[in-house]
Order: C-alpha cells, then structure tokens, then sequence
C-alpha cells in the first residue's frame, strides 16, 4: 500500500482522506504498473492488497475485478530458466546479510524468512524447522539438512547469532531497517532476481530425488517420462512444494518446468 501511494502521488493525485479513494485512483496506478513490466503474480499481489483495503473502508465497489484492470493470468510453465546457481558473496559486505544469502541458497528460503530465522532454534539435526512466524501466510515446515554444504552453512549463521533467540537481524536493528540494508546491499552487488536462489534449490532437490534433470534445466517432459517416472516426478514435486512452503503441486511447474 506504501507502494500504491507512492505511485499515485507521483502520478500527481493527492488524497487527504481513504475514504475519497476512487476507482480512477486504482486504474491510474494499475496503468503505471502495467508500464513498468510487473509480472502477473506481483500485480494480482498488489491488486489483492488494494481490494483488501477497498472492503476495510466499505468501497469494495471501487476496485475493478482483475479481468476488468487487464491482468494477465499467472504463468507457471516458464520461459527460461531463472536459478542462481552461483553467486559471488564477498561482495556483500555486511555478514548477517551474507549468512541470510548463504541460507537462502542452502535451504530455498525466502528473504524474509532468511532474515527472520532463528538457526539455533531452527537447527534440529537433519532437518531444518521453520517457525511459522517467520514465514510466509504463517505457515511451518521442514527442510532437510542432507548436504555438508548445508551444515557449514548452518553453524556459520548459528555462529553469527550465538544466542539461541536472536534471528539473522542484527539485536539492535528492527527488521525494516535491516530488510532495507539488505536490499540496497544486494543492489551495489548486481544481484537481482534472488528469487532464482530458490529455483536453484527446486531444480537441485528434483534432481537428487528423481535421478534426472528438470525440464526446465534440460530433462525429460512429463510428457516423454514413462508410468512408473511419472510417479517419482509427482513424489518429487509434492516433496518440493512442501519443502519451498507452498500449499499446490501446480506452482511446482514455475520452478520445474512441465
């Protein structure tokens, strides 16, 4: 919603009260997005958090229905293929920010789950538990730990913290201060997209628990796999979908391919 504001004040609209919010409003902001090249998913994202605020302040009537703003509907079959297998993390500066990254391209872990984890709290042997608080939609679960690489990366980030109740945000900063520091490091890194760290994760998960490459990395379609495939393809998507936190096999194809 900062977002949407912000937008709209550049746009030269100003309003003093919610309650004066028009559908034009929303149009014209929906217009600059568009323009921009957001992708599907984020501007159904964004168009749910202005229709959440429309029914707050009991105007649902202003906000148009995503066929109505011209939405596109969400692509789960990629393109091309988005992992970040390899990344340079010297270039980051600050450590916490480092080790957040580090764990991101361990475990799959969002940005904000991986500045808001706990690791000595999380860290259970051979799995890795995520706190519901820490993740999106409030929704735990549980990551394998089945790497060397994983563990290193693990005590490195329990190292850093070394109080078991601390999280990868340093004790005397809030977690948007430390998000915005976050963002603007990896900005003068060059790196963007960290979303691929998570693909790379997906890809290399299918890979140990199928035996074959991803579609999307160069395997087999579902379509050219045989029965008895087919069921470890279909194993191996659930398992990665549980372990990314997802809810649906389907959103399996934007990491995978199809």
């Amino acid at each position: 919603m900062h977002q949407f504001a912000k937008t709209l004040v550049d746009e030269g609209y100003t309003i003093r009260n919610i309650q004066k919010l028009k559908e034009k409003h929303i149009q014209a902001v929906v217009k600059v997005w568009k323009e921009e090249g957001l992708s599907p998913g984020t501007m159904k994202n964004r168009a749910a958090s202005i229709r959440h605020v429309a029914k707050l302040i009991r105007k649902p009537a202003i906000m148009p229905s995503n066929d109505e703003l011209g939405l596109q509907r969400r692509r789960y079959v990629p393109e091309h293929n988005r992992a970040i297998h390899h990344m340079d993390l010297d270039k980051i500066p600050n450590e916490f920010i480092r080790a957040s990254l580090a764990l991101q391209q361990a475990f799959g872990l969002r940005r904000e789950e991986s500045l808001k984890i706990k690791p000595q709290i999380a860290d259970r042997g051979d799995h890795l538990e995520l706190k519901g608080a820490w993740c999106k939609g409030g929704r735990p679960r549980r990551i394998p730990i089945l790497t060397e690489m994983q563990r290193m990366v693990l005590e490195k980030a329990k190292a850093l913290v070394k109080h078991p109740g601390h999280s990868m945000i340093p004790v005397n900063k809030r977690y948007i201060t430390h998000r915005h520091l976050y963002d603007k490091q990896c900005l003068r890194a060059d790196f963007k997209n960290l979303h691929g760290l998570r693909h790379a994760y997906a890809q290399s998960r299918y890979k140990t628990l199928t035996g074959w490459q991803s579609p999307i990395a160069g395997g087999p379609s579902y379509g050219q796999l045989n029965p008895e495939q087919r069921i470890i393809d279909q194993y191996a998507r659930m398992t990665i979908s549980e372990e990314l936190g997802h809810g649906r096999i389907q959103i399996t194809m934007n990491y995978l391919g199809k």
